[in-house]
């Protein structure tokens, strides 16, 4: 999907990192795309948002712990201080979280596994959903539907 966009930034924390070697994921990224990872302490790549450099911010996929964190505030992590600076700077977020209904079956390593989200997962995003200029999706589908809406609106603003 990242491939099909003509200009995307990629902020990627340690934990995505860690999972695109454990699936052997071989993305195929546009020629112009920016890959930053969470090294500093200041995420200084969020500065793009003050000055308009941005213009959506998709987070994908959003795990239980990034859900929470991005829900009470915590902006401690690039994914979460992204988030974070979107929000401040009235940047629309479509955010793909993992933990959407009491039982999903989801893709491990080794083959597809039952999960039962806990209560406290499905509450923080629940709460997600009533942020402003959040937009929860729960598919991959329903994630790339969302961003030819959003490509769609950009080009009848551009």
């Amino acid at each position: 999907m990242i491939g099909d966009l003509d200009e995307v930034d990629l902020f990627v924390s340690r934990a995505a990192a860690e999972v695109v070697r454990m699936y052997k994921q071989d993305l195929r990224l546009p020629k112009s795309a920016r890959i930053f990872r969470d090294t500093a302490a200041s995420a200084p790549p969020v500065g793009g948002f003050y000055y308009g450099v941005y213009h959506t911010l998709v987070v994908a996929p959003a795990t239980s712990n990034t859900v929470a964190k991005c829900v009470l505030g915590i902006s401690d992590t690039l994914v979460t201080n992204v988030f974070a600076q979107a929000g401040k700077c009235r940047v629309p977020a479509i955010v793909f979280a993992c933990d959407t209904a009491p039982e999903l079956e989801t893709e491990a390593p080794k083959g597809m596994v039952k999960v039962f989200p806990r209560r406290v997962d499905l509450e923080h995003t629940d709460r997600l959903r009533s942020f402003e200029a959040t937009q929860v999706v729960e598919s991959l589908e329903e994630l790339r539907s969302s961003v030819r809406r959003r490509q769609s609106e950009i080009a009848a603003h551009g």
